[in-house]
């Protein structure tokens, strides 16, 4: 599969959490290749207080700084990490985090990833698409176009539901969460 090229990622923050939806998870593991649809995302843009870089450049958050197309992964609630999708030009921190996927190759993995059998809770939330994957803190900065982990082209998604985010406290009213109609049983919350 081809990995989506760094310009895809300088469009608009919420053009590229739309455009997202239908697109290719790729980790090629030493155990094998896991991959899944992106089906779910939200937006995360400058000025935004639930946005990691509102308050400036950390150790945490500088990868959001850097160029567009790398990997943000973090920790969060001292249990799971997150990854987000890098986006806009190098000084503007915005990204892109992914939700959720439709699991599609290496399931078994992601069983053994995810210690469960249940193929439609494997990858339904942002912390379990990372556990699912192999998606670690080794992975933070990243780049999505030419490493062990890519985001490839695949299929357009035009059916989308656009609504606002969750499992945050503040910008709750934004629309910047998106999911894909046609799968909807692999989506975090609907």
């Amino acid at each position: 599969m081809i990995p989506l090229p760094r310009d895809f990622y300088l469009q608009d923050t919420i053009v590229v959490a739309r455009k997202l939806l239908g697109k290719i998870l790729i980790h090629n593991t030493p155990e094998g290749v896991i991959s899944g649809r992106i089906v779910e995302t939200e937006a995360y843009l400058r000025g935004d207080p639930a946005c990691h870089a509102n308050r400036g450049m950390t150790e945490r958050n500088k990868v959001m700084f850097g160029p567009p197309g790398h990997a943000y992964v973090y920790f969060t609630y001292g249990m799971h990490f997150c990854m987000n999708a890098v986006t806009q030009p190098e000084g503007i921190a915005e990204a892109v985090l992914l939700r959720a996927l439709e699991p599609l190759e290496g399931v078994e993995l992601m069983r053994r990833n995810r210690k469960m059998n249940e193929r439609k809770d494997l990858c339904g939330g942002p912390g379990k698409l990372t556990q699912a994957l192999g998606v670690g803190r080794v992975h933070n900065g990243v780049d999505l176009t030419d490493s062990c982990l890519i985001v490839a082209d695949s299929e357009e998604i035009t059916d989308i539901v656009e609504t606002t985010r969750i499992g945050i406290r503040e910008f709750t009213d934004k629309p910047w969460r998106f999911y894909s109609k046609q799968h909807l049983e692999w989506v975090s919350r609907r």
